[in-house]
């Protein structure tokens, strides 16, 4: 597609493939993929499924029916909110997808949407996508992103139709409490902007902090909509499965679309998803507890050896400032050196948008060993900290 950049983190993911096969040990910290393995129960389910010729033909697009009621049923539990399962629910092909073909749905050419920026960067190509404008909003360390949003719409034109906000937030692992969603809620309902919420982190969080739901600040339901994902939470990442929540007009909308679009996830993984949602209700904690020690050695290693910062109160990265001796290399150099000198692999901020140049993100993605390890290959190839 012309005008779409290299995707930067290429530039890493290719260093690292040479470095490794000239026999060097990388350790990837870059990508995002998970490496806990999914519930068993999922996998068990998903065999059995795919055994039965029936599930093999095609399914429903905006999902079979008891999945959208266990997703009712989590919903429920987690965050004491009821949802319809027949207009307030709908099966995305991960959140990626939900995500992309929602833009479709909520903007047409001429329109604007207000992104955060650094940001993941579907939530910046996706309106794009879709012929609108996407006006960045500053996100991360000393700014407040609702203030930011306020500002922004008021001297933009034409006036932003959609906010997109995705909290605990990847890279910059910011956190909001339910206040912040509140005065976001009230403040779009009164200008008719539809809120876009990616919620991919809602189970991976820190030190106790339990991260909103925005179906949870009153009158959400009226100008907001939710994705759920079940890639991080249940380390389903190649099962592609997620969901959108909230309001009616928009996930019927988006069903719309999808009716002609495509056939849903595989009828197995549905069916599995369903068991593992009803079924495996406590295995997010498990994982949440496996990225809580994994922060915890990255964070504690990175202090001994003078590269501080705040810690991530959640998502599965931490977000750092390049250390000041190396700064103006911007995160790009910085990177490169880092897999050279050190043989890890980080990704590097500007990959997530301008405002990114300044850091690189880590994401916590190898065992406690081998984060050790990274942290020792930093030490000894970062001179000047």
């Amino acid at each position: 597609m012309p005008g779409l950049p290299p995707y930067v983190f290429t530039i890493i993911d290719g260093l690292k493939v040479e470095a490794r096969r000239a026999g060097q040990d990388v350790i990837d910290l870059g990508f995002g993929n998970p490496d806990i393995p999914s519930p068993d129960i999922a996998v068990e389910k998903l065999a059995e499924a795919v055994h039965n010729t029936r599930n093999h033909r095609y399914s429903a697009s905006r999902g079979i029916p008891k999945l959208r009621e266990a997703v009712s049923d989590l919903y429920r539990r987690r965050f004491n909110i009821e949802l319809d399962p027949d207009l307030e629910i709908i099966n995305t092909i991960g959140a990626k997808e939900g995500f992309s073909h929602l833009m479709w749905v909520l903007l047409q050419p001429g329109d604007a949407a207000l992104v955060p920026s650094p940001s993941y960067p579907i939530h910046i190509w996706g309106p794009y996508f879709a012929g609108a404008d996407a006006r960045e909003v500053r996100i991360g360390p000393g700014e407040d992103f609702v203030e930011n949003v306020m500002a922004s719409w008021e001297y933009g034109w034409p006036k932003p139709r959609v906010v997109v906000l995705s909290f605990p937030h990847n890279p910059t692992t910011t956190c909001v409490e339910l206040a912040d969603m509140q005065r976001l809620v009230d403040w779009a309902r009164e200008r008719g902007v539809v809120l876009v919420h990616d919620f991919a982190y809602a189970e991976t969080t820190y030190d106790g902090y339990v991260p909103p739901s925005i179906l949870q600040a009153d009158g959400a339901r009226e100008c907001a909509v939710e994705l759920y994902s079940m890639t991080k939470s249940f380390s389903m990442a190649g099962w592609r499965i997620a969901y959108l929540v909230g309001n009616s007009e928009v996930v019927q909308a988006l069903a719309k679309l999808k009716s002609y679009l495509d056939y849903g996830t595989f009828q197995p993984i549905q069916i599995a998803a369903t068991v593992t949602l009803n079924e495996a209700q406590d295995y997010p904690k498990q994982v949440n507890e496996i990225y809580q020690s994994r922060r915890d050695a990255l964070c504690d290693g990175l202090d001994r050896i003078g590269w501080e910062f705040r810690r991530p109160r959640g998502t599965m990265f931490a977000w750092a400032p390049i250390p000041e001796p190396y700064r103006e290399m911007g995160s790009i150099e910085f990177a490169k050196l880092v897999v050279r000198e050190c043989n890890v692999a980080l990704s590097p901020g500007v990959g997530f948008g301008p405002g990114g140049d300044e850091y690189v993100r880590f994401a916590l993605i190898e065992n406690e060993q081998r984060i050790g390890q990274a942290v020792r290959n930093l030490r000894k190839g970062l001179t000047k900290l």
